[in-house]
């Protein structure tokens, strides 16, 4: 249960581009959400911009701090037959997002290819990056990991 409970907070950080390229492009800020307090309808724009980038990030704060609670796993060296680079796979789906959200035209259409795009990212086999530097198979050997789903685990210290 927690493990889908993570899988959908992470779904939500990787897709809330999307919502955030879509409000700053038709310009609503958070007045536009909330008229009747006067102090968010006299706060610029930019303001609501930064605070709606922050809430992923604070979201993946949260993410970090939930995973302690994951199943945990262990990787030797001789369980490792390859290694594959998942960074470059990354862009494109961000300029999708991005490219989308520019195109869309209403809230119904927003929300219709919001969860669209939600449910495929979150059943697809979701490659997420990793900062370590790993090379060769031999080089691998992490004593505990925690696990997202069959395909990708989070190295804890």
């Amino acid at each position: 249960m927690l493990n889908i409970a993570f899988r959908l907070l992470l779904t939500f950080n990787a897709t809330s581009l999307l919502l955030i390229v879509f409000l700053v492009q038709k310009s609503f800020a958070l007045g536009y959400f909330f008229p009747s307090y006067s102090g968010l309808t006299r706060l610029p724009n930019i303001a609501s911009y930064l605070i709606y980038l922050s809430v992923p990030i604070i979201f993946t704060g949260l993410s970090l701090r939930l995973s302690s609670y994951l199943g945990k796993d262990e990787f030797k060296k001789e369980d490792i037959e390859s290694i594959g680079h998942a960074n470059n796979s990354f862009l494109p789906s961000y300029l999708g997002y991005f490219f989308v959200a520019l195109s869309v035209g209403n809230w119904e259409t927003l929300w219709f290819v919001y969860v669209v795009l939600f449910v495929f990212t979150f059943l697809s086999q979701a490659l997420y990056f990793s900062k370590q530097k790993y090379r060769k198979p031999g080089e691998v050997n992490i004593p505990m990991a925690k696990r997202i789903n069959n395909y990708t685990f989070l190295e804890r210290d």
